[in-house]
């Protein structure tokens, strides 16, 4: 998809500020349907964009940035194509050029953060750490300037005197960037400090550019009416909103925000429609329960570990059902039309075995999955620990994976959504196959417990306690929403 308009107006706008592990697509869209102008992506990292490659998914209907794991990085819609800021982290200003090269065609424009104080951002000499750099910051801005077609902006916080941040903001203007988003606060302040209003003023009076005033949702901004008030105490041309906009996305509606149990299902609905990875989705929904999070339908989401229970915790259950088998009717009328592209493994699949399976994690101990079991038989049985040979389906992205064990391949018919997930159908094959023990709830394997109090007996200085674990041995409890009162990576932007 191509953005025809090459300008982007900051002038009175209504803004979602970018937010790291927020600002992904179901969240963009749903401020856009709530009345934001303009949308920020989260903070992406050049170098891991400089490593994705550009794929139309027909299947949504979205252009996916994805990473050579297979991650998609960055996903954006039509709906959404003359509206979204593509926000960068960067020091460098060749990267920064390359990466705005790459996605100028799929977002609206380009901005740059210099604002973010949080280390994982400071210390590769992004974010807040180019403030201290004025020469840098007007390399890059400059670089980006000249060498994209669309608007450039950056964000910013204040300086320690309002003398430095002045001269500083003079000298971006020079290098020809569209605007300036403000956060009204130091490098080291956060959330619980005052946001200057009338530093924020100083520098809307200084510029002739817009000034976007950010910071205000401490202080200042609990509902609609507040966002105007916000603009005029800072004389801004437009509010870019963070936190409130993260509680409650209906926040920029001038009737008032909606309930918010309407709205996280209406974000839930996105989420599923465009393939949203759950653990993103569960965080962005316990930002908005906050304080309800110890409610009972606060608990069925910290426990979720799909998209499906995330769905059924808010009694979405039918919703996700149907929506998954209109997106593999989707997925399968495309592989019918382009049945090139659609090939199985390039092997020769002659006395393979096959079943058609898909591994449900739900029905699986959490400490042992089919994988733990094949590598305990082999290794019981003394064979070669099993190999596995996965694929990827350009068309809809699927993985299919093949095992060879005892020089035997087996494998899934059925497609799945990741590397793992696709390696566990295979060991499940190759199991079921031989009449084994899968590690099915009620059904695990007694030597895998074993194994487990041996290494426990162990002694820590014993070689054997230092042997690494298997892929797809451990499972990583997903990050959900801190306590109420603390700090999230989000806050302090």
């Amino acid at each position: 998809m191509t953005v025809n308009n090459l300008s982007l107006c900051y002038h009175n706008k209504l803004i979602l500020a970018p937010m790291v592990r927020v600002g992904t697509l179901p969240m963009r869209l749903l401020a856009l349907d709530y009345g934001a102008d303009i949308v920020y992506c989260e903070e992406l990292v050049d170098l891991k964009m400089l490593q994705c490659k550009r794929v139309v998914n027909e299947a949504l209907s979205t252009v996916d940035f994805v990473a050579p794991d297979d991650r998609v990085v960055f996903r954006t819609c039509e709906r959404e194509q003359s509206k979204v800021v593509f926000q960068m982290g960067t020091s460098d200003a060749e990267r920064a050029l390359a990466v705005a090269r790459l996605v100028e065609n799929d977002v609206a424009g380009i901005d740059v953060n210099m604002g973010c104080p949080k280390e994982y951002s400071t210390k590769g000499g992004m974010g807040a750490a180019l403030l201290s750099d004025p020469d840098k910051i007007e390399k890059i801005l400059s670089t980006l300037v000249k060498g994209t077609r669309r608007p450039v902006t950056c964000k910013i916080r204040i300086l320690p005197s309002l003398e430095d941040t002045l001269s500083l903001v003079k000298r971006i203007e020079r290098t020809g960037i569209a605007a300036i988003a403000v956060h009204g606060r130091k490098r080291e302040e956060r959330p619980q400090h005052p946001v200057s209003c009338e530093a924020i003023k100083a520098i809307a009076e200084t510029l002739s550019i817009p000034v976007i005033a950010n910071g205000g949702s401490h202080d200042h901004i609990q509902g609609y009416l507040d966002i105007e008030d916000f603009r005029r105490a800072t004389a801004a041309s437009s509010v870019m909103v963070a936190r409130a906009a993260m509680w409650n996305p209906s926040i920029f509606l001038k009737e008032g925000p909606r309930p918010l149990e309407e709205v996280m299902q209406k974000y839930i609905r996105y989420a599923v429609q465009y393939d949203n990875h759950y653990t993103n989705t569960k965080y962005c929904l316990c930002q908005m329960l906050r304080e309800q999070l110890e409610s009972p339908q606060g608990r069925l989401l910290h426990a979720a570990q799909s998209s499906q229970e995330i769905c059924e915790a808010f009694g979405l259950g039918a919703f996700y059902e149907e929506t998954t088998r209109e997106l593999d009717a989707r997925r399968a009328k495309l592989l019918a039309k382009s049945p090139e592209e659609a090939e199985e493994p390039a092997e020769d699949t002659s006395g393979i075995i096959k079943m058609a399976i898909k591994f449900d994690r739900r029905a699986y101990s959490p400490q042992i999955t089919p994988k733990m079991c094949l590598l305990e038989w082999c290794r019981r049985e003394k064979l070669a620990q099993p190999v596995y040979e996965t694929v990827q389906r350009p068309l809809d992205r699927l993985f299919c994976s093949v095992v060879t064990v005892a020089e035997q391949k087996y494998q899934s018919t059925l497609w799945d959504k990741s590397k793992k997930l696709a390696e566990q159908a295979a060991a499940i094959v190759c199991l079921r196959s031989q009449g084994l023990p899968e590690g099915r709830l009620g059904e695990e394997s007694p030597s895998l417990h074993k194994r487990k109090r041996e290494a426990l007996d162990q002694d820590p200085g014993d070689p054997r306690t230092q042997e690494p674990a298997m892929p797809g041995e451990l499972c990583k409890k997903p990050f959900v929403a801190l306590a109420s009162g603390q700090e999230s990576p989000l806050e302090g932007w």
